[in-house]
């Protein structure tokens, strides 16, 4: 697959997004429940124009220049990237590259342990606090206000009316995994500023992810990468895939998705199953779409970043589905919070506390919003339960004989496991606790007159869709979604891809750029996970 060639459809579709937003500052107050973020209409989304030019740019120059050259042009288009949306947060994200930089170079130069640890505390406590400030401050002041209210007591603290930098949860955790690192003595810390700086802000996973390790990126800025056609090509591939999750299936289903959970109390059960079916399509394809597209736009340039999800969707278990799930969270919170509280290595109790408080802070992660804290707890008492009876479960599939059946038995698994986390994430996208209760109590009404006395289409359309295209769309990229996950279950379907004849490759790129171009929601729609 011809880059150049590739690259032009690409910025067509990006030239055709960006006429049809000609506005050029929005503030995205997302019903999730996160502080409002400022998105630049035609900036540095991956679905834009301008990081379409700017990628071609990078990528031409990056490959042109020495390579003692690359890592410093890398950093400058790396904090150019970010400062597109607001240049000022540019600072927090160069204060916490201080903070790290020099609290990990400092404890190697001290075999006192308090002393050590003292310059890890400050490098927890200086980007923790950042991270407070701009995301947890007004929600916590918030609940002590209804407090003291509650109680007749003055409260006078302000609001802050600072808005949530993006992606700051992100390049924070990456950060504090790499300080933590040098702590425990897993890896040294790296002595050259500017190499150390750019793993901070590597633009493909600088505002979403993967967060990445130090021990798997920071190695890779120091190698040369010449210009490999099969790598490039993989990497465009991937990038298209991403974009065909995120403006085709994400962008389209999230119509609606608003609709119904904008007012949940104007629906019945079908249409709020549905609305909460079709949501689940909506977070997996905007996230693991960013991801692919991250990871794509890494590889053009020569890096590897990890795996941030495996099929989640196909797990047989809930514990199964946080290892496929946003791989690079998950295995944090199991590394820096999961272990050291003791991990497994400890009493049942204890493990079923470590579980449930690691999932309650992950739902705090995702947003300063009860709906989060409730989704987060609720996966850490679905957890623990699957922990403590694990052994039953295992007792009674032996004394059904399912074992005779495989077959059913995984079509029964990964039904269940779908339906909590389906269930469990009515909080995730609800408006508000009570608008995420009244869904869940209501999700089995109504199923007698499931249309409410409408024709199926017309029903449809009653959820918010414009025209039965667009469930039929929708409903046909889902299956697209699942047959690839299918095709790549049994191999990679790039490296397939690329064995074959090249009268058979084209037109199925060209077919697949068609289907994007022609099927995508080219409206302004900032993935999900960037006020995270």
């Amino acid at each position: 697959m011809g880059p150049g060639v590739v690259s032009a459809s690409v910025l067509t579709l990006y030239s055709r997004h960006c006429r049809q937003n000609v506005d050029p500052i929005h503030e995205h107050a997302s019903g999730f429940g996160a502080a409002p973020v400022v998105f630049d209409k035609c900036g540095m989304l991956f679905n834009s124009l301008h990081f379409a030019i700017f990628f071609a740019v990078v990528a031409g120059v990056y490959f042109a220049l020495p390579y003692r050259w690359r890592w410093s042009f890398l950093l400058a288009a790396s904090y150019y990237f970010y400062m597109a949306w607001i240049p000022k947060y540019a600072f927090l994200i160069l204060a916490s590259t201080l903070v790290d930089y020099v609290a990990s170079n400092l404890m190697v130069r001290t075999e006192n342990l308090k002393t050590r640890r003292r310059y890890l505390y400050f490098s927890i406590f200086a980007n923790l606090g950042m991270l407070f400030f701009f995301k947890y401050f007004n929600f916590f002041g918030d609940t002590v206000r209804q407090v003291f209210e509650y109680f007749s007591l003055p409260y006078h603290v302000p609001r802050s009316r600072v808005l949530l930098p993006v992606g700051i949860s992100f390049y924070t955790f990456q950060t504090l995994g790499y300080t933590i690192d040098v702590y425990r003595g897993h890896i040294k810390p790296e002595k050259h500023f500017g190499i150390f700086a750019l793993y901070v802000a590597f633009f493909p996973q600088l505002v979403a992810g993967p967060i990445e390790r130090a021990v798997n990126l920071l190695p890779q800025f120091r190698k040369q990468f010449d210009f490999d056609y099969h790598r490039v090509t993989d990497g465009i591939k991937l990038i298209a895939w991403g974009l065909f999750k995120k403006v085709v299936i994400a962008d389209r289903v999230a119509v609606l998705v608003d609709y119904v959970y904008g007012d949940p109390q104007a629906h019945t059960g079908p249409g709020l199953a549905l609305a909460t079916l079709m949501f689940a399509y909506q977070i997996y394809c905007d996230f693991s779409g960013y991801s692919d597209i991250a990871i794509g736009t890494a590889q053009v340039l020569g890096f590897d970043l990890m795996v941030n999800f495996r099929r989640p969707y196909a797990a047989r278990s809930l514990p199964d589905l946080w290892r496929r799930w946003h791989i690079s969270l998950t295995s944090w919170f199991r590394d820096y919070v999961f272990i050291p509280l003791g991990g497994t290595r400890v009493p049942v109790p204890r493990i079923a506390f470590n579980l449930f408080i690691v999932f309650l802070i992950t739902g705090l992660w995702h947003g300063a919003s009860w709906t989060f804290i409730i989704w987060g707890s609720a996966h850490g008492l679905l957890l623990v339960l699957s922990f403590l009876t694990r052994d039953v479960r295992k007792r009674l599939a032996a004394a059904l004989h399912l074992e005779r059946i495989p077959r059913l038995h995984t079509i029964w698994q990964v039904a269940v496991t779908f339906l909590m986390f389906y269930s469990v994430g009515v909080f995730f996208r609800a408006e508000s606790v009570g608008d995420g209760v009244y869904i869940l109590r209501h999700l089995l009404d109504g199923w007698a007159n499931p249309c409410r006395g409408m024709p199926v289409m017309r029903f449809i359309r009653s959820l918010g869709f414009r025209a039965d295209e667009d469930f039929y769309v929708a409903v046909i990229a889902i299956i697209v979604l699942e047959v690839g996950h299918f095709l790549q279950s049994r191999g990679s379907v790039r490296d397939r891809l690329s064995t074959w004849r090249w009268y058979v490759r084209w037109p199925l790129y060209y077919l697949f750029i068609g289907i994007i171009l022609g099927y995508g929601v080219f409206t302004h729609s900032p993935f999900i996970y960037f006020q995270f």
